[in-house]
């Protein structure tokens, strides 16, 4: 399976933007699919997931009731909206999928196994 993340940007302080994460190839809807960014100079971090359904949410506490992950498994596609944004959001984001379908909700990044390219968010402040 590809992952192709995109929607990437540059946001002022406080605005809002849309990633988008549509995956090609050998694709199933039955995996949990998560967002994780990474900071110039800092690790790679864990920003949202949801199980397959959907039905199931998680997000880091950063970005918590600013941050909405969704997906649409007709499409094959996961979403991040981003509101509120903070200048230290700026970063890679990239999609990832579970290596499991035992995994109902992946939050760690060895916890999957495909990942996008990622996709530059830029928040100025």
């Amino acid at each position: 399976v590809q992952l192709q993340a995109s929607g990437g940007g540059l946001r002022q302080a406080g605005g809002s933007l849309g990633l988008s994460c549509a995956a090609s190839g050998r694709t199933s809807s039955a995996y949990s699919m998560g967002w994780f960014r990474q900071a110039p100079g800092k690790e790679r971090e864990f920003v949202a997931s949801i199980s397959w359904s959907g039905a199931v949410r998680y997000y880091a506490d950063s970005v918590k009731g600013r941050f909405t992950i969704s997906r649409d498994n007709a499409k094959s596609t996961v979403y991040l909206q981003m509101n509120s944004l903070k200048p230290d959001g700026t970063a890679v984001y990239y999609c990832a999928k579970a290596k499991s379908r035992l995994s109902v909700l992946a939050v760690a990044a060895d916890m999957m196994g495909s990942w996008g390219q990622g996709t530059q968010v830029t928040v100025s402040s």
